[in-house]
C-alpha cells in the first residue's frame, strides 16, 4: 500500500523518471491531485528513451510534461553522481511550485547505511525547500505492486545496475548482506523516519 506523509497540495509537480517508482506515484497522485510531470534529462541514451516514453504517457493521460536539461559538464573534484544530483536540485529549486520526489523507504535505508559508514546515519528529510518526499514510508515493492495491479507501464534504466555508481553498489552489493544480518532494518529506519518527522 502506498503511504503518504502529510496532506499534499492539490496542485503539484512530480519529478518523474519513467521508472517504476515515479510511474506508480504518477498514477497514484493523479487520481486526487492535479499534477504536472517534470523530467530531468541527464543527456544519456537512457534519458532519451525515458523522455520519449513520458511524452507518450503525458499525452495519453492529458498531463503537462516539463522537460529540463542538466549541464553535462562535470566540475573537477565532483563525482558524476553528485553532479547529477546537484543539477537536479538546481532545477527543482528554480521552480516556484511544490516538487514531489519519489524517494521511498528503501532509499532511506540505503542512505542511512551509506551515511552511517561515514560516521553519522542520516535520514532523507521530508522537505528540502520546495521539494517534498511524501513516500518515505512506502517500500519499493509497493510501487511495483501498484503498477502491476493497475496496469501501469514503466521503463527500466539500465544504468541502475551499474555498480560503478556508489548508490548502485550499496543497493546491489551491500544491502543484501545487511539484510542477512538484520532482516528488519527497514522497520528500524521507518521508525527513524517517523521520529524525524515529529
Amino acid at each position: 500500500m502506498i503511504k503518504l506523509q502529510h496532506n499534499l497540495p492539490r496542485t503539484l509537480t512530480l519529478a518523474c523518471s519513467g521508472g517504476v517508482d515515479s510511474m506508480a506515484a504518477a498514477d497514484f497522485l493523479k487520481r486526487n491531485h492535479t499534477i504536472k510531470l517534470l523530467f530531468v534529462d541527464h543527456g544519456t541514451e537512457t534519458s532519451f528513451q525515458a523522455s520519449f516514453f513520458l511524452e507518450k504517457y503525458a499525452k495519453r493521460n492529458n498531463l503537462e510534461l516539463d522537460i529540463r536539461h542538466i549541464c553535462t559538464q562535470v566540475p573537477s573534484g565532483v563525482s558524476q553522481e553528485e553532479h547529477w544530483r546537484n543539477e537536479r536540485y538546481r532545477i527543482f529549486h528554480s521552480l516556484v511550485e511544490t516538487v514531489v520526489t519519489c524517494h521511498h523507504l528503501n532509499d532511506c535505508v540505503e542512505t542511512w547505511v551509506w551515511s552511517s559508514m561515514h560516521g553519522q546515519g542520516k535520514i532523507i528529510p521530508y522537505r528540502n525547500g520546495n521539494v517534498i518526499r511524501p513516500f518515505r514510508l512506502t517500500e519499493k515493492s509497493q510501487f511495483v505492486d501498484w503498477c502491476k495491479r493497475h496496469d501501469v507501464d514503466w521503463i527500466e534504466d539500465q544504468s541502475n545496475t551499474d555498480t560503478k555508481y556508489m548508490r548502485n553498489y550499496i543497493r546491489h552489493e551491500v544491502m543484501p548482506k545487511i539484510l542477512k544480518i538484520n532482516p528488519g532494518i527497514n522497520k528500524v529506519v521507518a521508525k527513524k523516519v517517523r521520529q524525524e518527522d515529529k
